[in-house]
């Protein structure tokens, strides 16, 4: 029996189900909030987000130079996604069932590119400017495990398609989004044509390798290449990926044990030939980023390598100091960055010398992103060196201005309205009525 005494019952709301339609802004609500506390940092760099190339690889595909792969590519189109881009099933549990659905997408309806601009460049807005970010260096999801395509030709014409897509249709509308030239790494002379070709072109920062692949950086093929690199004074990026087909995580059995180790594996075995055969000696200038492995295993290499060298030196006779050393004149992406040990990290960070040498990487929009506030809170850092993270180091290695371009939030421009309004399936009849494709 109830009594007047009894608090009455708060109202229950139903909150509107998260899809892949769903708009990017709702979906950073939360990194909104974040962002108004670092809101007077003078700039933040995001120096990894993704591109999710599904509905926009027809249009990469459209600029294939190759007619026999470019009408194969396109007769795939109606089965297949994105043909050609060698993806292995391990990149479909990413999403965990469609759980994590922005992995998917995006399906949110958008302006009229007529007068907003490409669709893709509308979302990298509304997310730079939702998560407080200035500018944003994107990579090409597809294309993170073409190192090891079989087709002959494909990572050679689909790099040099991704790259034209970026330089004339992409970065032209927005000076706050970045790329990278990509390199089809196993073809070293093309590599170079495309150092000359896309080096200066606005908004490209650098050169980006794909580290999926088995290609022995040291090789002296390379060697030209890294000179030419050097010269243009944007540095060489090394981005992870996953490879469950790898024969050494064949014993596997779940999607978090290759995501753990896979990662990792490609970028240590590339920078430990990087110092072991003496590349920062070759090529003092030439600045490295590792990108999108994490930061656990740095400290561990810096260990194993100086071990070694220390009774070992004679195999590798090129260094004049310890491998460590040449690792902290390196610079690394901070995603995904290990927060459950914070002492472990917070060494992690002091071996690395994060404060000069760590460039905040969202890795957004997948399943595993990190916004802003996971380095503005952590409170071992100084201000500095959260200022410095966040964006100043970015700054220094591509050569940005170090000043604010992104909204101030009494501007507005961070105000959005959730939709929030309507069943499901009547938001995803709206995405599919702005042309968007199903997930």
């Amino acid at each position: 029996m109830s009594t007047t005494n009894e608090p009455a019952p708060k109202p229950v709301r139903d909150l509107p189900e998260i899809t892949a339609a769903t708009d990017t802004r709702d979906y950073l609500a939360h990194a909104r909030r974040f962002a108004r506390r670092h809101a007077d940092y003078e700039l933040i760099v995001d120096v990894d987000a993704h591109l999710q190339e599904a509905q926009f690889f027809p249009e990469i595909i459209d600029l294939l130079e190759n007619d026999v792969l470019k009408q194969t590519a396109q007769a795939m189109l109606k089965g297949v996604t994105m043909p050609l881009s060698n993806l292995m099933p391990g990149q479909n549990f990413q999403s965990m069932a469609g759980r994590v659905p922005h992995q998917s997408g995006p399906r949110e309806p958008t302006d009229d590119p007529a007068t907003a601009g490409h669709r893709f460049v509308q979302i990298v807005r509304r997310t730079i400017d939702t998560m407080g970010v200035d500018y944003q260096v994107i990579f090409p999801t597809a294309m993170l495990l073409l190192g090891l395509s079989p087709v002959e030709g494909a990572e050679l014409y689909l790099a040099r398609a991704y790259n034209r897509w970026l330089r004339d249709i992409i970065l032209p509308q927005e000076r706050r989004i970045l790329g990278l030239a990509y390199l089809p790494f196993n073809s070293p002379e093309a590599c170079e044509k495309l150092v000359e070709e896309f080096g200066a072109v606005p908004g490209v920062v650098g050169f980006t390798v794909t580290s999926v692949r088995h290609a022995p950086v040291h090789n002296p093929a390379y060697m030209r290449l890294y000179a030419m690199i050097a010269d243009t004074g944007k540095p060489l990026v090394f981005h992870a990926g996953p490879n469950w087909n790898d024969p050494s995580f064949h014993t596997l059995n779940r999607f978090i044990s290759m995501h753990s180790l896979s990662f990792p594996h490609y970028n240590l075995i590339h920078l430990t030939n990087w110092i072991v055969n003496a590349m920062p000696e070759r090529f003092p200038t030439l600045k490295t980023l590792w990108v999108e492995a994490g930061m656990a295993w740095i400290p561990y290499l810096m260990q194993r390598l100086d071990h070694e060298f220390l009774m070992r030196q004679n195999e590798a006779p090129g260094l004049k100091k310890l491998p460590s050393e040449y690792m902290q004149e390196m610079y690394f992406s901070s995603q995904p960055m290990e927060r459950a040990h914070p002492e472990a990290l917070e060494l992690t960070m002091k071996m690395m010398k994060a404060e000069t040498q760590l460039l905040f990487a969202s890795d957004w929009p997948h399943w595993d992103f990190d916004p802003p506030h996971t380095i503005s809170t952590l409170p071992f850092l100084s201000d500095e060196a959260k200022r410095n993270i966040l964006g100043l180091n970015a700054a220094r290695l591509f050569g940005l201005p170090a000043q604010r371009v992104r909204p101030r939030p009494e501007d507005g421009a961070d105000e959005h309205e959730p939709a929030g309004i309507g069943a499901p399936a009547a938001r995803d009849a709206r995405a599919r009525d702005a042309g968007m494709p199903d997930a």
